[in-house]
């Protein structure tokens, strides 16, 4: 076995990969077997009590006391800080989210990474719906508002800039002001990217996740055409 320190240092990293991969699996497995709706409940047990193990024994090693199941170190970072470290690893996500396209697309072509990008939204969307709703306690069948407030939450809401319009008792229409993808497609001089097949998976299943009463309706999305001041733009009503 490697007894190198920057060797050492890479096992750590790659452990904690292994770690988020198998509890992806886990969940994948049991949603085969139980459901969907069993495998939530039963991920919502698993992680409480996973991540309290978890950091108690992290904690021994490393030197941290825990409050409320996180380092009581963070809570020392200012502000501001918090805020980076946020909007970084929402980033990162982003970027892995691209990595894994173009990594497919590359090898398989442009048809099949969008198939997999539009399947893998479907699964993505309900379970970040459900994590959001656990986060900032969204009851279930809150409707609208809960919808409103689960979509401050979302990772894209810390790459992107969006706004909620057109608000009535049974509507509201959600806008993708400034896409941090089609921003940068934008400065190298590339056409859109044509995202609407991935919207149609990702904003339907985020929103019935939340009340699957809610409804929603595609305005336009690329390759529509869109004005200057959105790429993409939802409906998001009860009937």
């Amino acid at each position: 076995m490697e007894n190198n320190t920057p060797f050492k240092i890479k096992l750590i990293i790659d452990f904690l990969h292994r770690i988020s991969m198998h509890h992806a699996m886990w969940f994948a497995e049991v949603s085969k077997f139980l459901g969907k709706e069993s495998a939530y409940r039963i991920m919502d047990s698993v992680n409480n009590i996973s991540q309290e193990v978890q950091m108690k024994r992290l904690s021994k090693v490393i030197g941290f006391q825990i409050i409320d199941n996180s380092p009581d170190s963070l809570k020392e970072v200012p502000d501001n800080k918090i805020e980076d470290l946020t909007e970084a690893l929402a980033i990162n996500w982003l970027a892995n989210d691209g990595i894994w396209f173009q990594t497919v697309e590359n090898k398989f072509g442009m048809e099949t990474a969008k198939k997999c990008n539009d399947s893998c939204w479907e699964q993505f969307s309900p379970f970040e719906a459900w994590s959001i709703k656990r986060l900032v306690s969204i009851p279930e069948n809150s409707g609208l508002e809960g919808l409103k407030r689960a979509l401050q939450f979302r990772l894209y809401a810390f790459v992107n800039k969006q706004s909620i319009v057109e608000e009535t008792a049974n509507s509201f229409i959600f806008q993708m002001n400034d896409c941090r993808v089609q921003s940068a497609r934008k400065r190298k001089g590339l056409t859109d990217y044509p995202c609407k097949s991935a919207g149609l998976s990702e904003y339907p299943t985020f929103a019935s996740a939340i009340d699957n009463r809610i409804k929603t309706r595609c305005i336009c999305c690329p390759p529509d055409e869109h004005p200057e001041d959105y790429y993409c733009s939802w409906k998001f009503y009860v009937e």
